[in-house]
């Protein structure tokens, strides 16, 4: 008996099954990684001490893709279920064959590499930290369900068993959904998100006008009485539309002198501030903190809770000489 032919429609639906599947697969991966980089910050990372808004590291296009791809993927499969049904010699073309095989094959390379790193970073003697086991964990346990489930899929056992298929399917569907609800939970709304994008673009702000003042004082030896004085020095930039504006409220951030070295900067902040956890590690061994410019003489500590919060900074003269003509 000859072996049917493989149709365009054939082809196309098991390269849009393979890149579908494929991509929720690296997708949900990458989503859980985020997760537990969040929750265990690797503490040499120096990108760990600035997680303020996870969306921004993939974690939007990640759930995007999932909520996408893992239904179209099934919507897929459906139709090649549809069209096997209806005449099962569609088993044997060789496009489906060679699908099959494929991700059996990534499946099976996946875990041995797995594997392999698992035992090279014991035999190393390194240590075994908790987001690198979970790590290893979720990659050794995805790439296992897909291989049983794949090797199920070549040996027909998915057409003895039709209702084990359908209860693997809704489990999986299930799983990437409560996958996806965690995180709202771990890392907080998008709605939220937004919230502290709002408060970390304040304290960005905060930061210039401290600068703008301490040019200030260094060009005139005296604090600016109001915000708008700044525009004396800096002409149309210091003007009251140049300077920073709370991009919330369109409001002039807070600004009162409290002695003659002495000053206070105040906005509105939506959310306590949110720092990882390798950060709140540092603040807990009192590390000094300084600006990035490494200057010292100005705390640059930006800590804050909900509401309206003022911080206060005295200028020391001798790190801010007068400026030379």
């Amino acid at each position: 008996m000859d072996k049917p032919k493989t149709t365009p429609k054939d082809f196309f639906l098991w390269a849009g099954v393979v890149v579908a599947f494929y991509w929720s697969v690296i997708s949900y991966i990458l989503l859980t990684f985020d997760y537990i980089n969040y929750v265990f910050p690797n503490p040499l990372d120096p990108l760990a001490y600035y997680t303020i808004d996870p969306y921004q590291s993939g974690i939007s296009s990640e759930m995007a893709s999932i909520i996408v791809l893992f239904p179209l993927y099934l919507f897929l499969m459906k139709i090649i279920r549809g069209d096997i049904s209806r005449d099962p010699s569609r088993k044997e073309i060789w496009v489906r064959r060679w699908a099959l095989i494929l991700t059996l094959f990534v499946a099976g390379v996946v875990i041995a590499v797995d594997l392999i790193t698992l035992l090279t970073t014991f035999l190393n003697g390194e240590a075994l930290t908790t987001a690198f086991l979970l790590k290893a964990l979720i990659i050794f346990l995805i790439a296992a369900g897909v291989f049983m489930h794949f090797i199920a899929d070549l040996r027909g056992y998915w057409e003895m068993f039709p209702a084990r298929k359908r209860m693997v399917g809704v489990g999986v569907a299930i799983l990437a959904l409560a996958t996806i609800i965690a995180g709202f939970f771990i890392v907080g709304t998008p709605a939220q998100a937004r919230l502290y994008r709002f408060d970390a673009q304040k304290v960005s702000d905060l930061q210039s006008l401290q600068s703008q003042i301490t040019s200030y004082y260094q060009a005139k030896q005296k604090l600016p009485a109001a915000l708008t004085d700044l525009s004396s020095m800096y002409g149309v930039y210091g003007s009251i539309s140049g300077l920073p504006m709370d991009a919330q409220t369109r409001q002039s951030y807070g600004y009162q002198t409290t002695g003659a070295l002495s000053f206070k900067l105040c906005a509105d902040f939506n959310m306590p501030g949110r720092v990882s956890r390798s950060s709140a590690a540092i603040t807990e061994q009192s590390v000094p903190q300084v600006s990035p410019m490494g200057d010292k003489s100005l705390p640059d500590n930006w800590e804050h809770g909900a509401g309206n919060v003022c911080f206060d900074r005295t200028i020391d003269p001798s790190f801010y000489p007068p400026l030379t003509k």
